[in-house]
Order: structure tokens, then sequence, then C-alpha cells
């Protein structure tokens, strides 16, 4: 088998020493997505890495997101497990029953209404499996729309224990970790303050406990531009990531006055309008277009 000469290359060389017994249990919260779960699922099944099991957790969805995904699960029988939620739960819920039913090895994160290259669990387990020191790995994500491919968002090569204090060290949907890393954690936080910011709250818990994570810079995941997610990112949630950030401060050890600074800014975001988030966002659009 090729070797990789450094770490950066070691996500693009062929894998076909990659024991393909150690499987792969994929958590996916799915929600109101009818329109765009068949094409999550189907770039699972086209994985090249082909051990693995899809775990489905329907968030009570008003549409049809259910039934499509039930079709799946009686398609693919000894692939597929859904579950389904009584009522609206919110995703760090979802994401932990699933993991109550995870089998494997590795646990991949993928969403509802995105698409991985087939390529992506092949690389990501490929590089766990010639870098032992880490115990996560993500990659670099491109978005796109409608009319196609946009611009590409990076995460820090080398997140550490203090890439927290300005920013998020993974993209949470591109991320594949040993199912003993969810256990140590103890999996997502429940918790009105974590409602859309439970993956902040779990990287404060993955450094913690002493992990260590790697992102790929090449875009193994396809995450769907969604204008109305920018308007659901309300002042009360923004206040909520703002109190998570702080306690995950603390959990950390940070100096006081990192927390008060990064404190003041977060608190500043809290107070921008909405518009003013999507016109920046439709900004970069257009200019990653123009490249």
């Amino acid at each position: 088998m090729e070797k990789a000469e450094n770490v950066e290359d070691a996500g693009k060389v062929e894998n076909a020493g990659i024991m393909e017994n150690e499987k792969i249990s994929v958590i996916m919260g799915i929600y109101n997505c009818a329109e765009y779960l068949p094409a999550a699922v189907e770039s699972i099944l086209a994985q090249t890495y082909t051990n693995w099991e899809l775990i489905l957790c329907d968030d009570a969805s008003t549409d049809k997101t259910y039934e499509i995904a039930e079709k799946y699960k009686d398609k693919y029988p000894d692939r597929i497990i859904l579950l389904r939620n009584k009522k609206n739960r919110k995703l760090a819920f979802s994401l932990n029953r699933c993991l109550k039913h995870a089998t494997g090895k590795y646990v991949a994160r993928m969403d509802g209404d995105d698409m991985c290259r087939p390529d992506r669990f092949e690389k990501q387990v490929g590089f766990l499996r010639r870098h032992r020191e880490y115990d996560l790995v993500g990659s670099a994500m491109q978005r796109f729309d409608s009319n196609g491919p946009g611009y590409i968002n990076y995460s820090v090569d080398h997140p550490d224990y203090y890439t927290l204090r300005n920013r998020n060290p993974f993209h949470h949907a591109t991320i594949l970790t040993y199912k003993y890393v969810y256990d140590k954690v103890k999996g997502y936080t429940v918790a009105p303050r974590t409602e859309r910011g439970q993956d902040i709250d779990l990287w404060f818990k993955f450094y913690h406990e002493g992990f260590k994570g790697y992102n790929l810079r090449e875009p193994l995941y396809l995450v769907r531009e969604d204008r109305s997610a920018v308007r659901r990112r309300s002042a009360q949630v923004r206040v909520n990531a703002f109190k998570t950030k702080m306690i995950g401060f603390r959990l950390l050890n940070y100096p006081r006055h990192w927390i008060l600074v990064s404190g003041g800014v977060s608190f500043l975001k809290c107070l921008v309008p909405y518009p003013a988030m999507d016109l920046y966002r439709q900004v970069q659009r257009k200019l990653s277009r123009l490249q």
C-alpha cells in the first residue's frame, strides 16, 4: 500500500489495506427534510467503504420525511435502523438515541439535507488507522445550492485545546470518530442552551477529556446552503450559545481575561440582526463564484 509522506497526504492515498470489518455507525437526526433526504441517503449508499450502518432518528417530522426514510429501511433492512421521536426533541436528543443503537467501532455524523463524497469514509478511516494519535477526523466542506457548488469552508488543520477560544475546531457534520469518544463524553448534552449549539458543547467536553482531532483539507462533505437556517438563529439561540461558551471556558480552565474578552465578542454577536448575517452569506457566495 502506498505510504503517505505527511499528515495532509494521508487523507488522499489509496486505502486498499483498510480492514472493512471495522464498522462505521452513521448517525443522522432528520426533521422535515423530505425533499433532500434521498440524496443524503444515496450518498451513504455510494460510499467506497462499504461496512457501515445508517441510524436515522426522525424528530417528529410533519412532512414525508419519515415515510421516505421508512422506504429506505424496508429496502435495506440489514443496513438501516430507523427511530422516531413521539414529539420534537431537537438534534442532541435525536443523536443520543442514534448512539444507543450504534454498534460500529467508528461513528460518523451526517445531516439529512447534505451529501458526502463517495470516498469520504474510506479516506477518514484510512487517516485514523495511519495516525493513531488522533481520536477524530473532520474535513473541509463545500457549500452548494440549486445553482451548483459554492465556496469551501476550511477548518483549522490542527485544532487543539485552545482553538475554542476563537472558533469552532471542527465542522460537526463532517466528523468521523471512535465510539469510545462518544462514550467517554457521555454523548450530547440535552438542554435548552444546546438546542442549536450541541456541537460546540461537544468540543469542550472532547478537549476536557484530552482527545485530539485533525481536519483534512479536502472537502469530503457537501453542505446545502440553507438561508432559512440563518433566520432560525434567533437572539435567544445566540444567547444560549453564549452561555455554552462560558461554561466551556470554565471547563477548560481558560484564563479569566479570555472569558471576558471572548465572551464580550460573543455577546455582541447576539445583537446582530439576521438580515445582516444573511447579507454577509450572500456576498460570500457571489464572491466564491467569481473566482
